[in-house]
């Protein structure tokens, strides 16, 4: 598996000065490095073809993320494709009325998300001419984009070494490098671990990389911690449930 090829995207003044106010080091280098090697090789071998990693549009890796939100992703590639269809850019999105967008996101369920990236298509015809804007300050200035959903896309649409944390990844995060406590009361001390955690320039591939390890390997429950890369290392293999 490998990131589509893109031209780089130089970094604003605000995101140079974000990537200057480094969280404290909370990993091992060693440990890191290891992880590191080990996630990328497992995901050249075992990552997923899925359709939103054939493209760098933001707006489509937008749709995918919020399809994404609490639902499989066998129930998201038809209507992903069925989706960017009927709404091919931005503006059509806006266009639309809510209701029909809604028509056209079921049987996906969680009814709020149609509505709510609607609003976002909304907000950057009026605000960005129909761009979803790449600074993360104006991503997160949308009402809908959450600190997640402007990772990703700062991720997957313009190859920043942005981190994420969403459910996979901060099971993945948390069993690996932290093993005691709940991990949802350790949020802030995770968005660290992910965001230390990325190898330089290798943002997309490992951050698609954490996110199908915690789908395949590390999963909520029964983990394939025998077949796990990561045993030698990880806090809690072999990892029992309660």
């Amino acid at each position: 598996m490998g990131r589509p090829s893109i031209p780089r995207v130089k970094s604003s003044p605000k995101q140079k000065k974000l990537a200057k106010a480094k969280a404290p080091r909370l990993l091992e280098a060693k440990i890191k490095r290891k992880f590191q090697t080990q996630l990328l090789k497992w995901y050249a071998e075992f990552g997923r073809d899925l359709p939103w990693r054939r493209t760098n549009d933001p707006y489509k890796i937008l749709v995918s993320e919020v399809m994404l939100q609490q639902t499989q992703v066998d129930r998201v590639v038809p209507k992903y494709h069925e989706f960017l269809q009927k709404y091919p850019t931005v503006a059509d999105l806006a266009a639309a009325k809510p209701q029909q967008v809604r028509e056209t996101w079921y049987p996906l369920g969680y009814n709020i998300r149609p509505y709510r990236l609607h609003s976002i298509a909304c907000e950057s015809v009026e605000r960005y001419g129909g761009e979803i804007p790449k600074d993360p300050d104006e991503l997160l200035s949308l009402k809908g984009i959450g600190r997640y959903t402007a990772g990703a896309v700062r991720s997957f649409a313009f190859q920043e070494d942005a981190p994420i944390l969403d459910t996979n990844v901060m099971r993945v995060l948390h069993r690996v490098f932290v093993g005691d406590g709940d991990p949802k009361s350790q949020k802030t001390k995770l968005w660290a671990i992910s965001e230390e955690s990325i190898p330089k320039g290798k943002g997309y591939d490992f951050n698609q990389a954490l996110m199908d390890f915690g789908s395949m390997v590390c999963t909520a429950r029964k983990p394939f911690c025998l077949l796990c890369p990561m045993q030698k290392f990880c806090k809690v293999f072999p990892y029992k449930s309660s």
